[in-house]
């Protein structure tokens, strides 16, 4: 590899070049969206942020001629490994040019450090984990992506399937405008599901935050259990979560089901501030905190993050509901004019099914790719 050194990230120089590197990447006008630069430090930096409390990690630099011209992370979940009883190794925070020998050089990087510790795949890309941000777009390359959902350039297929990786699973983005036409379908199901079930919505209270953060979460742990790539958060990723949750929410975009009288069922959707971040840039400054104040003139769509009924309460046909709200939502809230849902697995029919009968339409694709180590 002719002029390309791979080199372990092990101080604050490189650090900096690791966090930087997308702006040598991603051109202003392309549809790449930076994080906040010190929120993107604080996530990847193990003496700061919960998920390396039950993680390891270890970030390489490609440099071709001394210039950084990609970056890749290698991931150790033990909290994933233990609940799934797996010896899985990950990949994320990938970046590069269109390099094929720096792609390659990273790759391997990654997949040495992985094996030397007994794994026995490899997955990716997870930024961390699968309650951050994940995989790699391969369709809707057009589009400005919605909150915590990646973009990256087409060529980047290639390079990850030039390295022996095989898709393992798809994700799907739906999009729903204000202005699609209404159906009545999932409405009239809405309907008679309430006819049927002693059922009723009551949005988070601001007044008892901090518990119905932790009814969210239990109920996201027994709702999400079964589906793959899960893994149940940490004590002090919930205590974070709630915390970044905080600054970002409107109270009423997250709202619990309760089934006489029990909570059973829970959604949660976000303002997207991806249009603000764009904006943005990756830094707060001046300009920047006035964008914020005067963030309604960019903010006008919501993310549907998670929604989900516990496994008990499945056959009552309750999932119905919170698509019924999502849509109502929608079509009442001046705030919004479309809510983008997902990730949703591919082969999710049960929700996918939903949505497209609410009149969504799949916006973009992305996928996660597998690798034996053995």
């Amino acid at each position: 590899m002719a002029g390309i050194e791979i080199v372990e990230v092990t101080n604050k120089r490189l650090r900096k070049h690791f966090i930087d590197l997308p702006w040598t990447i991603f051109p202003s006008d392309s549809n790449y969206v930076p994080p906040l630069k010190m929120d993107f430090a604080k996530l990847i930096d193990p003496k700061r942020h919960p998920f390396w409390e039950f993680s390891d990690q270890s970030l390489y630099l490609a440099l071709r001629n001394g210039r950084a011209v990609g970056r890749i992370a290698a991931i150790i979940d033990n909290r994933y490994n233990t609940h799934h009883k797996e010896k899985m190794g990950i990949w994320g925070f990938f970046d590069c040019l269109d390099d094929v020998e720096a792609a390659s050089g990273l790759f391997q990087a990654a997949e040495k450090w992985n094996k030397c510790r007994g794994m026995e795949f490899i997955r990716g890309p997870l930024n961390p984990s699968t309650n951050y941000e994940i995989g790699m777009l391969i369709e809707g390359f057009e589009n400005l992506p919605a909150l915590m959902m990646p973009w990256n350039f087409p060529y980047y297929l290639r390079l990850v399937e030039a390295n022996g990786y095989s898709k393992e699973k798809d994700l799907l983005s739906l999009r729903l405008n204000k202005t699609d036409p209404l159906t009545e379908k999932i409405q009239r199901l809405a309907s008679r599901v309430r006819r049927k079930t002693q059922v009723t919505i009551r949005p988070l209270s601001k007044k008892n935050y901090y518990a119905d953060i932790r009814l969210l979460v239990d109920i996201y742990h027994d709702a999400w259990s079964e589906n793959w790539g899960f893994v149940p958060m940490s004590e002090n990723e919930i205590a974070e979560m709630s915390r970044n949750l905080k600054r970002a929410m409107e109270t009423d975009m997250i709202f619990f089901i309760y089934y006489s009288g029990e909570p059973v069922g829970v959604a949660l959707v976000l303002p997207d501030f991806n249009p603000l971040l764009k904006e943005l840039d990756g830094k707060i400054t001046l300009g920047g905190l006035i964008k914020y104040l005067f963030r309604r003139k960019y903010i006008r769509g919501g993310r549907a993050l998670m929604g989900g009924i516990k496994k008990q309460f499945r056959n009552l046909g309750l999932p119905v509901i919170i698509f019924d709200y999502l849509n109502q939502l929608l079509r009442n809230d001046d705030r919004i004019d479309y809510l983008e849902m997902g990730w949703n697995l591919e082969d999710n029919d049960a929700v996918n099914k939903l949505e497209l009968a609410m009149g969504a339409h799949v916006r973009s694709k992305y996928r996660i790719f597998r690798k034996s180590l053995v």
